[in-house]
């Protein structure tokens, strides 16, 4: 029953028209069924996310394909195409690996190599205890301290792992989502401190709750309250740093813990469209803050079925925006995303195949028009990446930019027949996503219930199936399989790492101005209590060198905490 239902996101699809038989066609259909005699190599074909795959397009499988509706050029409304007009003629792609380990010291040795190496923008991954809103020391983070990403419990954390750092000049991009207005609130004032403007600086915070509640998991506070916090922060990033992306609205953990393409892409836009309902109700006008939402999609191994993804989202974001909100910038209209190649993907079995892995969704992403993208490493599905193996994640992608010529024109699949039908299937599976939704009152109300939840979940379990049964085969894991895996050298982090985070800390707190600390977190309680913006109350918080795990508690005291209900 799971399987059959999982499968119903794919009926659109399987409606595709097809090409009318032709004498030589019907010859063929009769060769090949012929006794005996064995056509293919099996008896259906499907992309990853199980969507049927027909042996031959053409022409007939488009109908009354209109190039300047559904297509137009790069940089031209709907922007199937792109977003630019040159692409990569005009500048490569932002070159980001994701980084972040131990402590704040370790990780700022990483990202000034990286930046060495070639990387063109920073991207930090912050541990569990952090993206929990716990301090380094508190009886949960045991076990866990700089495990997963960097440690930060202070402002004193980032300014250690900023430092050196050109944050004026090169972009940052911050994975963190319920504590993440007091993330930022440290990158500003470290920023502020090193002389750099707030209306120079550029970068990108998640700051996604929706997605968390779906598919991550990694939530505090209730919906609402949570919502709140990324409209404040929207609303301050407007009027203060008009650069930064405030958020960043998350398929890549729904695609990680399951989902189909379409499920990823439309959740993914769904929760834009439900960003975009919050702030405006709460006062500002769509084109006053919709030019600077940004998306992170998920690059599976499918190549087709990730180009045309991306290609579905720029159109299907251009016409929600212009048509859905009535947004008259044409920079509202932009779905500027960035793209990170899918860990769920990689196997510790044979963990070099991984490289290829890796390669193949990097140039899906680059052939689908990303703005800005990562490269997982080959060791990930054992440990955090080793230098040698984030070194060659970034050689990756430098070799598709330099070496591959796919950078050399831009949308180079647009016109395939294939690429064109499985765009428009994609875009209209999304669309029906839409409308159940809606249907259900929104994002908000369909989560309550568990919609999207039950449907990745759904989705998951008919893909392991078909792993399981070898209907999706993974080389090295369920064929191929070798008797040892390939030796590694792995990072590792010792618990001296979070002994060192302890000491600063307690140190901290023994140094600090402890009144000023006490007074600007009762000031942020009181705040919290009523309906003003919270962003210049959590920055005087940071000023004073409260800690996050401090913010976070004042805050599941006002806000409270949630559980996810049990769905059925």
């Amino acid at each position: 029953m799971v399987h059959k239902r999982a499968e119903a996101i794919h009926e659109v699809p399987r409606e595709r028209p097809k090409a009318p038989e032709t004498d030589s066609s019907r010859d063929e259909r009769k060769h090949n069924a012929a006794p005996g005699r064995v056509s293919e190599r099996q008896e259906t074909f499907t992309t990853v996310s199980g969507v049927p795959i027909e042996r031959l397009y053409t022409a007939e499988n488009l109908g009354d394909f209109d190039y300047a509706r559904e297509l137009a050029d790069p940089g031209q409304f709907p922007f199937t195409r792109g977003i630019h007009r040159t692409m990569y003629r005009g500048k490569f792609w932002t070159m980001r690996q994701f980084s972040g380990f131990g402590t704040p010291e370790d990780t700022n040795r990483r990202l000034h190599y990286l930046l060495a190496q070639g990387q063109t923008g920073l991207s930090i991954a912050f541990d569990l205890p952090t993206l929990m809103g716990y301090d380094a020391d508190h009886s949960l983070a045991e076990g866990e301290v700089g495990k997963c990403g960097v440690a930060v419990s202070s402002l004193a954390d980032m300014e250690t792992l900023l430092a050196g750092l050109p944050l004026e000049t090169v972009t940052t991009s911050m994975t963190i989502n319920s504590p993440a207005v007091m993330i930022w609130a440290m990158y500003l004032v470290v920023a502020e401190r090193q002389g750099a403007r707030w209306e120079k600086i550029s970068g990108t915070i998640q700051n996604d709750i929706l997605k968390e509640y779906i598919a991550q998991k990694e939530y505090i506070f209730p919906p609402k309250p949570s919502m709140r916090l990324v409209v404040d922060s929207i609303q301050f990033a407007a009027r203060e740093v008009p650069r930064w992306n405030p958020i960043s609205i998350s398929g890549y953990h729904i695609r990680e813990a399951g989902s189909t393409a379409v499920q990823e892409l439309a959740f993914t836009l769904r929760d834009g469209i439900e960003y975009v309902e919050w702030v405006r109700e709460a006062g500002m006008a769509v084109d006053d803050f919709a030019p600077r939402l940004s998306f992170f999609f998920n690059s599976h191994n499918d190549l087709f079925e990730e180009v045309a993804k991306f290609r579905a989202a720029r159109k299907v974001w251009a016409h929600v925006m212009r048509e859905r909100f009535g947004a008259r910038d044409p920079r509202s209209w932009l779905c500027r995303f960035h793209t990170q190649t899918a860990g769920c993907s990689l196997a510790a079995q044979q963990p070099y195949n991984n490289v290829v892995r890796t390669a193949i969704q990097a140039l899906a992403a680059v052939l689908g028009g990303t703005q800005s993208l990562h490269t997982n490493s080959l060791d990930e599905a054992w440990a955090l990446p080793s230098e040698a193996a984030a070194t060659l994640a970034l050689r990756t992608q430098q070799v598709i930019a330099h070496e591959s010529g796919v950078a050399s024109t831009a949308d180079p699949l647009a016109g395939s027949y294939f690429v064109e039908r499985l765009t428009l299937d994609t875009e209209r599976a999304c669309l029906d996503y839409f409308e159940k939704i809606d249907a259900l009152g929104g994002m908000v109300a369909a989560i309550e219930k568990g919609f999207p939840q039950r449907e990745i979940h759904e989705a998951a379990y008919a893909y392991q199936l078909a792993v399981e049964r070898k209907e999706k085969i993974i080389v090295g894991v369920n064929e191929y399989a070798a008797a040892e895996p390939a030796p590694l050298d792995i990072l590792v982090i010792d618990e001296a790492a979070a002994q060192r985070q302890k000491e600063k800390l307690d140190g901290l707190k023994r140094k600090r101005d402890g009144r000023r600390a006490e007074e600007t977190l009762e000031a942020l309680a009181s705040a919290a209590a009523g309906n003003t913006n919270l962003m210049p109350y959590i920055l005087n918080c940071v000023r004073a060198y409260a800690t996050l795990g401090e913010m976070c508690d004042v805050l599941r005291k006002v806000f409270g905490t949630y559980e996810e209900p049990a769905f059925h």
